[in-house]
């Protein structure tokens, strides 16, 4: 990087946090590229980690003792570990950061109860695995999956939603939306938007919605565009792999008539 301040960033030129901090044991403020990053505690490595006022004062006197160097408007990401967060407390700390001229756009957290709350007040939001204890058995080394993340709300135009999992979703996947997911895909509703289900390279993986009108579906490494006028089907229909590439069939019928061949890498017709 530059010695010459001139040249940098506003993001670069402030860090409210010392290099010596522990990052899992105090909140901390760090530029990153054209983003903040807001870093909580995590509640397993904090003393008396229920009591949700400690996270607060410090986050305050992050805030405040800052010399705000940042473009008013800037983004911030919060990464809330494994801190439970209800709709109340995300909502103080949105408030907290316009304060100061910042705005929240995305939660990261491994707490499925805290990534509903996000996605229900409608910021993008990623929910990671839980961090595992080391095992000392190889036979335990296969990988684990996350549950699957239910919401019951409408993704919104801007929103992403990210989960190593499957995601069900009682609502609509509006246009300007994403879902990806390492597992399956189920919008109880209408996809009108960006579904990627498999994202981490499961084939075997779908994509299923009531009225199925998509921007852009993706499983695995297969991309599929929207049809150039609507489709006259109104059932619930899946998506799927085959090995001619992304399908689409009446999702009542599939498992009667579609079985996956890891041969074929795809789903095929019984």
């Amino acid at each position: 990087m530059s010695s010459d301040s001139a040249q940098q960033s506003p993001l670069s030129d402030f860090s409210s946090t010392p290099s010596s901090v522990d990052e899992d044991l105090q909140v901390y403020l760090k530029p990153e590229g054209e983003k903040i990053r807001l870093s909580l505690p995590r509640s397993t490595q904090m003393s008396g980690s229920t009591d949700w006022s400690e996270v607060w004062q410090q986050l305050k006197h992050r805030l405040n003792g800052s010399d705000r160097s940042w473009q008013p408007g800037t983004t911030v990401h919060l990464s809330a570990k494994d801190r439970l967060l209800d709709g109340r407390q995300l909502q103080a700390i949105a408030d907290a950061l316009e304060e100061v001229q910042l705005q929240l756009g995305r939660i990261d957290t491994s707490r499925r109860q805290t990534a509903v709350a996000a996605a229900t007040a409608g910021y993008s939001v990623e929910q990671h695995s839980p961090i595992a204890p080391l095992s000392t058995s190889t036979s335990e080394a296969a990988p684990q999956w996350s549950q699957p993340l239910y919401l019951q709300t409408n993704v919104r135009s801007g929103v992403d939603v990210r989960h190593s999992g499957t995601v069900i979703i009682l609502g609509d996947l509006n246009p300007g939306g994403t879902v990806i997911a390492a597992g399956d895909i189920l919008i109880w509703g209408r996809l009108r938007g960006i579904a990627h289900a498999g994202a981490q390279g499961n084939r075997a993986c779908r994509i299923m919605a009531l009225r199925m009108e998509p921007t852009q579906l993706r499983i695995a490494d297969a991309v599929a565009k929207a049809p150039e006028t609507p489709p006259a089907q109104v059932d619930p229909e899946v998506a799927y792999i085959a090995p001619q590439g992304i399908r689409l069939t009446k999702g009542i019928d599939f498992f009667k008539t579609h079985s996956f061949s890891a041969e074929e890498g795809g789903w095929t017709d019984l």
